[in-house]
């Protein structure tokens, strides 16, 4: 279905949606489109939040894993010569436990993720932390 920023679609004549603004829809002057306009500011900020906490805690559980890699890896060695086998066996345990986005690409990648930003406070708190493009 087409979707149209800002408008919701209200019938359907031959085929063609017809169009309406929300602010029409709910009028300035009209107390429940007010009460609507407030309450859908309120769970937009809310669904933000969520988003910026899970996105947070992912990339925090990605470092660790990567830390995880390496101290097995390396085992105190500067260089290691990691099986295939090793790292695919956690791969494939991962994804049929937590599903896709665990393969062993995927944990390479965490894995030199953790060495680019190795120092624990590479990581800020949540906090702490700049969020782009909205106030």
């Amino acid at each position: 279905m087409e979707t149209v920023w800002g408008q919701t679609p209200i019938a359907f004549l031959n085929n063609e949606i017809c169009w309406r603004n929300v602010n029409e829809y709910f009028p300035e002057s009209d107390q429940a489109g007010a009460l609507y306009r407030q309450i859908r500011a309120v769970l937009e900020d809310a669904r933000f939040r969520a988003y910026r906490a899970i996105n947070f805690t992912m990339v925090q559980a990605y470092w660790q894993i990567g830390r995880l890699l390496v101290e097995d890896e390396q085992k105190g060695k500067i260089r290691a010569a990691y099986g295939k086998a090793v790292l695919q066996g956690v791969s494939d345990r991962l994804t049929s436990e937590f599903g896709k986005g665990y393969t062993v690409r995927n944990l390479r990648y965490m894995r030199q993720f953790f060495l680019t930003f190795s120092k624990r406070n590479a990581l800020r708190s949540e906090s702490s932390s700049v969020v782009w493009g909205r106030t």
